[in-house]
């Protein structure tokens, strides 16, 4: 529904976890901060935030975009470093408050399936992750964790 990301409008640090190698069957994950600022746009039919990683020298942008017709969110995300990701994830939040967002994708030159999970919503704190599956969506594997904690309403 309309205002699902209200919740990301202000600022936030994050500790971010990564793995050092996707779809490769690796267990070695790799921590550093980030630290982001979020707005609504479209009187909550829109939100944008912008995150950097110090430590990585990079950033991004996301753009969440509702469709009332559809009930359902599209997320684009650009990278400092590797541009748009296209196509956008595209989903919606569940009776439980849990984001699952999901798109085809390439990467590395093979196609997989990437899916957002946003959970553990509250006023002062959120968990994104990240997904790949490199079998139509029959396992995945979580490549990219963020905990985030409000700063600034």
């Amino acid at each position: 529904m309309r205002n699902d990301f209200d919740f990301l409008v202000g600022t936030w640090t994050s500790r971010q976890r990564r793995l050092r190698s996707i779809l490769a069957g690796s267990t070695e994950w790799y921590e550093f901060e980030g630290t982001s600022r979020g707005w609504s746009v479209f009187d909550g039919a829109g939100n944008i935030d912008e995150i950097t990683f110090p430590s990585q020298g990079f950033g991004g942008v996301t753009l969440r975009l509702y469709d009332a017709e559809r009930d359902e969110w599209s997320l684009y995300w650009a990278s400092s470093v590797t541009g748009l990701s296209v196509p956008p994830v595209v989903g919606r939040f569940d009776e439980s408050g849990v984001g699952v967002f999901t798109a085809d994708e390439v990467y590395e030159g093979r196609p997989i399936k990437v899916r957002f999970i946003w959970s553990d919503i509250k006023p002062d704190s959120a968990r994104w992750e990240q997904a790949f599956s490199a079998d139509q969506g029959e396992t995945w594997e979580t490549n990219w964790v963020m905990e985030f904690t409000r700063t600034e309403a």
